[in-house]
């Protein structure tokens, strides 16, 4: 899956844009409130995690600005712990609202939970014939036996799950999947789904010629 992280303090955005990734997921990563708007409305993430006093755009402004186009599910992270800023983010339209100090285990928690319902996904593991899918976890079972993925091949196991039932492009997949930084022009994709068919069978993802992928459910 992919994030935006926008945060002008630099320490703070490199921290929690590494954990993020140690996670497994694709990070993209903006320090101020303009060139955060930039990135959010430009690109398809799974959700943003947001600074509220931002240089160039606080996040309050680019909040309201993305609302009028982008559905994108928003953490705010934010020092500002007055009720009525909490009140004022909730209602500009965020998701979620974390002060800091945090705990991290918090934060991935509700980045996690904001995914889950964004794609409709109420529960925490998602059961796909004889494979579960652990989602808080991040790991997955084929009957019962553990089956070990890299966290890129789980997060393509996490985007079909999610999606289960409906056709998943191959846009959808480098858009959800990789960074900025990544090269779209590889044949990355091929590779992941290929070592996908090996360790959860051939039949676990269905190819649809020239449009993409899909898990019948």
């Amino acid at each position: 899956m992919r994030l935006l992280v926008i945060e002008d303090e630099n320490d703070l955005l490199e921290a929690i844009a590494q954990s993020l990734r140690e996670e497994g997921y694709a990070v993209d990563e903006a320090a101020d409130g303009r060139n955060g708007l930039f990135k959010a409305t430009g690109a398809q993430y799974d959700a943003i995690v947001l600074d509220l006093m931002l240089p160039g755009m606080s996040g309050f402004d680019l909040l309201k600005s993305l609302r009028k186009t982008h559905k994108t599910p928003v953490l705010i992270l934010t020092a500002r712990d007055a009720l009525p800023d909490r009140v004022k983010g909730l209602d500009s339209g965020a998701d979620d609202y974390m002060t800091k100090p945090f705990e991290l285990p918090e934060l991935l928690a509700r980045v996690r939970a904001l995914i889950r319902r964004s794609a409709g996904e109420a529960n925490s593991t998602v059961e796909l014939g004889d494979i579960s899918i652990d989602l808080t976890n991040r790991t997955v079972r084929k009957a019962g036996e553990f089956v070990p993925l890299t966290p890129r091949e789980f997060a393509l196991v996490e985007l079909m799950a999610l999606h289960k039932g409906k056709l998943v492009t191959r846009t959808m997949i480098y858009d959800h999947l990789f960074d900025e930084e990544d090269d779209s022009l590889s044949n990355l994709v091929d590779v992941h789904i290929a070592n996908l068919r090996k360790k959860l069978g051939k039949d676990f993802l269905t190819t649809r010629r020239g449009e993409g992928y899909q898990i019948n459910v």
